[in-house]
């Protein structure tokens, strides 16, 4: 059940069902904003952590929400930092506080999913997608609400995948592909032989089903896909349906009941705590599912079968693990590297100087480590 929110209107204590999707707690204190409202008062408020709950013109409230948001970039460049981690933190430290302030913009909605404002868009279809059939009024920050309809534009028109010569249709919630070069890689890596007999593979923390995908069009025969999220369990059904493959999706911690010729796992790359469930994607606590992939892997592969660990090096660059530590980890869980294939990434902050992390996006190198357990 989501909590209330509550805030005095027209002298009388109103309430309404709470979303947020990063699990915020509702804002403690909240006024009612219109379209005479400033920029700067709005600034003001929210940076003091004054909630604004709209209740002018729809089209007024982005307009206010992009003037806001020019407020929050820094007007002085400041001395770069000492070291790349420092310069995560930083970013980071930005991008949290940046969030927290632009979030602070809300929005009523009907229990239908209905915007009561002026010139609002129907975002019925879209927040179904995400929420499902609504039961109550609720309040979400328009932030939120124009991430659902991206979700829901990017749900519609999908992710063309060339390995796959056809397109996967994120749901909301579930990290899209765009980063196509980890696909590739599974995709163009030669097959262990083991497969050609023993033609079983297991897909961990499968997302949309991308990668299992890709391991059905190459021949795998028998594939099971894993994940702990239902939004993703969902969505990587509706693909593999879409895309015609027969492939068990299935509710697990890491790895299903028993063994394969290869398991193939893409964790999130970044050791650090995600501030939303749609950043479990990127960032991976204390490397939870890394070791949990590493440590239960030997268990789970077929003598001779072989594991691919999809990883990308922007974590020793950011000083957040180091090359060594990543080498004592595969040691200990009992593997061997038979091989590692890398790939430059090709997305576009890897040749924007101006984003803070430029320097370790620029060396970023995503490897497919091929791994296999110790031979005594």
């Amino acid at each position: 059940m989501h909590p209330l929110l509550t805030w005095i209107e027209a002298g009388k204590e109103q309430s309404a069902r709470w979303r947020s999707e990063s699990g915020a707690p509702p804002p403690k204190r909240v006024v009612i904003a219109d379209d005479t409202m400033t920029a700067d008062a709005a600034y003001r408020l929210a940076c003091e952590g004054t909630a604004l709950l709209w209740r002018g013109d729809y089209q007024n409230a982005r307009q206010l929400l992009q003037a806001m948001a020019r407020r929050t970039q820094p007007r002085k460049k400041k001395s770069p930092p000492a070291t790349s981690t420092e310069a995560f933190n930083l970013h980071r430290q930005a991008q949290s506080q940046r969030s927290r302030t632009l979030n602070m913009l809300l929005l009523p909605f009907n229990a239908d999913h209905t915007i009561p404002l002026r010139r609002a868009p129907d975002v019925i279809d879209a927040c179904r997608e995400a929420y499902g059939d609504g039961t109550e009024a609720y309040v979400l920050s328009l932030r939120g609400l124009l991430g659902v309809i991206g979700a829901h534009e990017w749900r519609k028109n999908g992710v063309q995948i060339p390995a796959l010569q056809a397109r996967i249709h994120p749901h909301y919630g579930v990290f899209s592909p765009v980063r196509g070069e980890y696909v590739e890689l599974v995709a163009n890596t030669p097959l262990p032989d083991l497969t050609k007999t023993q033609s079983v593979a297991f897909d961990i923390g499968t997302g949309t089903g991308v990668l299992a995908a890709v391991l059905a069009k190459r021949g795998i025969r028998h594939i099971t896909a894993t994940d702990q999220d239902e939004r993703a369990l969902a969505c990587a059904r509706d693909n593999l349906t879409r895309l015609k493959c027969t492939i068990d999706v299935v509710q697990a911690d890491l790895f299903p009941e028993g063994r394969a010729a290869l398991i193939v796992c893409n964790p999130p790359w970044l050791p650090a705590r995600p501030s939303s469930p749609l950043e479990y994607a990127v960032y991976d606590p204390e490397s939870r599912m890394l070791k949990g992939f590493l440590g239960g892997l030997a268990a789970h592969l077929e003598d001779e079968g072989e594991g691919w660990l999809i990883l990308s090096d922007l974590a020793e660059h950011l000083g957040l693990r180091t090359r060594d530590e990543l080498l004592a980890l595969i040691d200990a869980s009992g593997l061997q590297v038979l091989g590692k294939i890398d790939v430059k990434p090709h997305h576009p902050k890897a040749a924007d100087d101006n984003d803070p992390l430029h320097a370790a996006r620029a060396a970023e190198l995503t490897s497919l480590w091929r791994l296999a357990a110790k031979t005594s």
